[in-house]
């Protein structure tokens, strides 16, 4: 199979494509808020981790090896943030 070679941008595009008009009615629940979903932007295959979305990453690739994963954090607009000071 050939895989397919997208941007970063593409990915990321696709991947809130995907959240916003088919998985988020259903992951967004009260016990899901603050896990990762992790999505397979070319099938639309999803799973929710509730840690860093590893476990549900490895899950998605042993079943489709050259999967392209998106990631976001459910709730959020941001999967990850990090501590710093605006100089």
């Amino acid at each position: 199979m050939e895989i397919t070679r997208l941007s970063r941008e593409e990915v990321g595009r696709r991947g809130e494509a995907l959240y916003d008009q088919k998985i988020r009615a259903t992951v967004e629940t009260t016990e899901n808020i603050g896990k990762m979903v992790i999505i397979d932007v070319e099938t639309g295959a999803y799973e929710v981790d509730a840690a860093h979305g590893l476990i549900a990453a490895r899950h998605i690739q042993s079943q489709r090896p050259d999967a392209i994963l998106y990631g976001k954090r459910i709730g959020y607009d941001v999967a990850e943030a990090f501590g710093g000071t605006v100089r």
